[in-house]
């Protein structure tokens, strides 16, 4: 295998990438903090949930189901099964967490609305910070070790199966345009606000009575968007497509959780003017 390297714009993208998609969950919670008046809790409740209930617990079911279980396979070798199965366990997983915790840890901060939104910048904000912060950061460490020429080192534990993944990625991260790391953050971008809507519907769900419907709505979004992203990735090569949609399926979302928080929104009534101190 000849040595080539990874050019020095691409690894400078990389490393904007991640800056940027660390950014994003500071600059929300900043701005929700600030300008809104949010509490900070929610923030960080929704960053727990998005970790242990789609990061870790998620993770442990897909382990069991694709890589243990004999359906595992079946699933993988059917886009439409694969689109079935990861769309609704997402849905099920991440609404599941939110509604809990709404329920539960979050239950002294619903007589603020604008706590929604703060979880929603959390849990959106973490899943950013953590697939596309991670991922650039995983790729900056094999960038800089591919041109020290220890590509060997990184090669030491792979077998038989993971050898052609690991070298496709070196390919990829030799050739790739410096400019095509910022999908991953376009992706970001909109996944965010899906996420912030999402916790709009799921928290009213919780706080008002008579709207538990708005709980399994946003796990069938959830399961729709994410459904539907995974087979048009699979049919359409141009990713520009695949956005396209996405962002149409997106639009909707955010429409009905405006509504829905337009309709049930209270605004805080004001608080009482502290009574003067008399001076001497």
């Amino acid at each position: 295998m000849t040595h080539e390297t990874v050019s020095m714009a691409s690894m400078l993208c990389m490393g904007v990438v991640a800056l940027l998609s660390f950014a994003i969950p500071v600059a929300l919670c900043i701005w929700y903090r600030k300008r809104k008046k949010a509490d900070l809790v929610p923030f960080f409740v929704g960053m727990a949930v998005m970790f242990l209930f789609a990061l870790v617990a998620e993770s442990l079911v897909h382990q069991l189901v694709l890589n243990i279980l004999p359906i595992g396979q079946t699933i993988l070798n059917n886009i439409w099964l694969y689109a079935l199965y990861g769309g609704l366990m997402a849905g099920l997983f991440e609404e599941t967490g939110r509604f809990l915790a709404f329920k539960t840890v979050l239950k002294r901060y619903q007589t603020r609305d604008v706590n929604a939104l703060m979880y929603g910048a959390g849990h959106g904000g973490i899943e950013a910070a953590w697939l596309l912060g991670g991922t650039m950061i995983s790729y900056l460490v094999i960038a800089v070790m591919l041109n020290l020429g220890l590509t060997s080192v990184l090669l030491k534990d792979a077998t038989e199966a993971t050898l052609p993944q690991m070298e496709a990625i070196f390919d990829s991260l030799r050739t790739a345009a410096p400019a095509s790391y910022f999908i991953g953050l376009i992706e970001r971008l909109i996944a965010v606000p899906i996420q912030i809507a999402l916790s709009v519907l799921v928290w009213f769900a919780a706080k008002e009575k008579g709207k538990r419907y708005l709980y399994p709505l946003a796990i069938v979004l959830h399961f729709l968007i994410d459904g539907v992203v995974v087979v048009a990735s699979h049919y359409f090569s141009s990713i520009w497509i695949v956005y396209g949609i996405l962002i149409a399926e997106t639009v909707p979302v955010l429409l009905l959780a405006y509504a829905v928080w337009k309709r049930y929104h209270k605004e805080e009534p004001a608080e009482e003017p502290k009574p003067e101190v008399p001076t001497v």
